[in-house]
């Protein structure tokens, strides 16, 4: 198993990330688009390419198309723009996929009409991402403001979208907070998992939960880790793991020990059950 840094410090740079997840023996990394943003304006993606081309630490994901559902015509043409973006960054950097977030606070839309306008965005968005040979992993959240929030109602929606070239992110954080079922995860096929972020949460009860305020280093909270890791086993995903932990807390840490620390949890938690890569 291989192990992969989200960059969710506001603290920090893509410069900084990049030194760091290497010294600390990541194996990858998820580049966020704002850092990758800022990265550009001092830096080539030319340059980008040649970095992972030669270090150890590879390119994860690109990390996000955000709120993708029941968009309004202004918004949804900046997402096709990013898109764009993304898949010209992924093919010069060669990462080839791209994690994309269904929308909040939508209105009243039945659990049918949102696996409808889900499976309409995907299609085209994975029309456009498949010319560039890139594939689109979709993210449940596990907030009831999110239209799309459990793991079962994400793989009913993949399960009727049946596109090579689309997937699911299994956050687990997300699948802890409204209580998503591990049989159902059981039961998927782990060449539809194209991004799992591993993380931890504060003992609150379901729904209460606040990605920005509740997430925990892995090993650090009440999320049964070793259940969802042994499933894991079990439908034989052997790739990456990322750790992704928002937490407004966590903007206070040094970036070097943040990094650190991340590494070293999540190596704890998963070398339990899988070989992890060694540097």
């Amino acid at each position: 198993m291989k192990i992969a840094f989200n960059q969710t410090l506001k603290q920090s740079t893509l410069e900084k990330d990049l030194e760091l997840c290497e010294k600390y023996g990541f194996d990858a990394i998820e580049l966020r688009l704002d850092k990758l943003k800022d990265y550009l304006t001092r830096h080539s993606i030319n340059e980008l390419a040649t970095y992972f081309k030669t270090h150890h630490l590879k390119p994860y994901s690109l990390n996000s198309l955000e709120f993708v559902t029941f968009c309004d015509d202004q918004s949804y043409s900046t997402i096709k723009e990013e898109l764009a973006f993304l898949c010209e960054v992924g093919n010069k950097i060669d990462c080839d996929t791209i994690v994309v977030v269904p929308s909040f606070n939508v209105g009243d839309y039945t659990i049918e009409e949102i696996k409808k306008e889900s499976i309409r965005v995907l299609n085209n968005l994975a029309d456009q991402a498949e010319q560039a040979n890139m594939r689109l992993a979709y993210e449940f959240v596990g907030h009831p403001d999110c239209c799309v929030n459990t793991f079962h109602q994400c793989t009913e929606i993949l399960e009727e979208l049946n596109r090579e070239s689309v997937g699911m992110v299994l956050d687990f954080f997300h699948f802890h907070s409204l209580g998503s079922n591990i049989e159902d995860l059981r039961k998927i096929d782990a060449k539809k998992i194209f991004v799992i972020h591993i993380d931890d949460a504060d003992h609150f009860p379901r729904g209460y939960l606040e990605q920005s305020r509740h997430r925990l280093f892995p090993g650090d909270g009440a999320i049964n880790l070793d259940e969802i890791l042994l499933a894991l086993k079990e439908i034989g995903y052997d790739d990456t793991v990322s750790v992704e932990l928002f937490r407004e807390e966590y903007s206070e840490w040094d970036v070097e020990e943040f990094i650190k620390t991340a590494k070293e949890k999540t190596a704890s938690v998963v070398g339990k059950h899988f070989n992890l890569t060694v540097c």
